[in-house]
């Protein structure tokens, strides 16, 4: 895509905001990148996730700097916490001026760190840009639109990402089409993913379902939970179920008697390596979010993504993701564990191939003179 002009030199740092596992994920290879360039950045965490088990461990596992500050706002409603975030990233941003704020995902941090950077007068830059769902019931899907319409600089993962900006009124100029982030990560660190090793430490089964669900239509109604622990106890009828248990959902998880039945195995959230080992070992993939459904593409697991929609249909089209309803969970389900994967469409989707990070840098770097 064409590359827009910049507003003129800065001598500044880039201040990328992080705040929850996706985003550290997706930020790593771009402050790699541009620290092989030499630029001068700041690492910013808003303290969205605050658990070491959802945060710290994902800085040690990828190689991040420490943060330069952790705001610490933890958890809340979406108002308090945009609220808190705000404040902090607006102290934040007066009292060290960065010349350039990049975002990452959809998290409640990325729209504050968009809206106090543009009422600023800095520059936004949105790493993950152009994904819709078209489902307004999901805050991340609001929070996507936010940013976008508040970004300088556009960063697609996939074509179709790209088309819905344009058709937004997003100019051209500010979209740039560059692969996905969390790809380079993925794949440089294939070989530190050791699935059995995994599976000897934490005595899983040989073969066995990886589930994960967290999204706010899954886990805040007692009814939805109590519905799809009876639907994963099912599952678990024809393989092992094995599930980190995210802290938004554990405590309605641990009402609703998930792990009562003898074959789901309910783990403590694991760090970025662990995970994705789990990934990598399972049979299958049940989830909701939408980062396993790229990770699942690319390391060729099947995935049934367990939501009416998904931002990331690249996945649908060019990986192994399917999406699914809780009536047909258990059929499909046990399709997939007989070996009937449906025939995926083309190839690995265009340009995750690794250098993403280095794409992005690029850009920044020339925008910023």
């Amino acid at each position: 895509m064409a590359t827009s002009a910049p507003p003129g030199s800065q001598d500044t740092a880039i201040a990328h905001v992080v705040g929850a596992r996706p985003n550290f994920v997706k930020a790593a290879p771009v402050v790699a990148a541009l620290r092989a360039r030499g630029a001068h950045q700041r690492v910013v965490h808003t303290g969205q996730h605050y658990d070491d088990r959802m945060s710290a461990v994902f800085f040690r596992d990828l190689g991040l700097p420490t943060p330069d500050v952790d705001l610490g706002v933890g958890s809340g409603s979406h108002a308090s916490q945009t609220a808190d975030l705000m404040v902090g990233l607006e102290r934040e941003f007066v009292e060290n001026q960065p010349g350039m704020v990049v975002v990452y995902g959809d998290v409640n941090s990325t729209v504050a760190a968009a809206l106090v950077a543009a009422k600023l007068g800095i520059p936004v830059a949105h790493v993950e840009a152009g994904l819709r769902s078209f489902d307004d019931t999901m805050p991340e899907e609001i929070n996507r639109r936010v940013t976008d319409q508040l970004s300088d600089l556009c960063f697609a993962t996939s074509p179709e990402a790209v088309g819905h900006l344009a058709a937004e009124g997003v100019s051209t100029a500010k979209v740039h089409l560059v692969g996905n982030p969390m790809i380079d990560t993925l794949l440089g660190n294939l070989d530190r993913f050791d699935a059995e090793a995994l599976r000897a430490r934490l005595a899983l089964p040989e073969r066995y379902v990886a589930a994960t669900l967290h999204r706010p239509a899954n886990v805040d109604d007692p009814d939805n939970v109590a519905r799809l622990t009876e639907r994963l106890h099912e599952a678990a009828e024809l393989a092992d179920i094995v599930m980190p248990v995210h802290p938004r959902g554990k405590a309605a998880f641990d009402r609703a008697g998930l792990g009562d039945h003898p074959r789901v195995r309910l783990l403590e959230p694991l760090g970025y390596l662990d995970f994705v080992a789990l990934t990598r070992g399972a049979a299958a993939v049940v989830t909701d979010s939408g980062g396993v459904q790229e990770e699942t593409t690319i390391l060729g697991v099947p995935c049934l993504t367990l939501r009416p929609n998904t931002e990331r249909p690249v996945t649908i089209t060019h990986g192994t993701n399917r999406l699914v309803t809780e009536d047909d969970l258990i059929a499909t389900l046990d399709k997939v564990l007989d070996g009937h994967v449906d025939e995926r469409l083309g190839d690995t989707p265009p340009l995750w191939d690794g250098r993403s990070g280095e794409r992005i840098a690029s850009v920044l770097t020339r925008w910023s003179g």
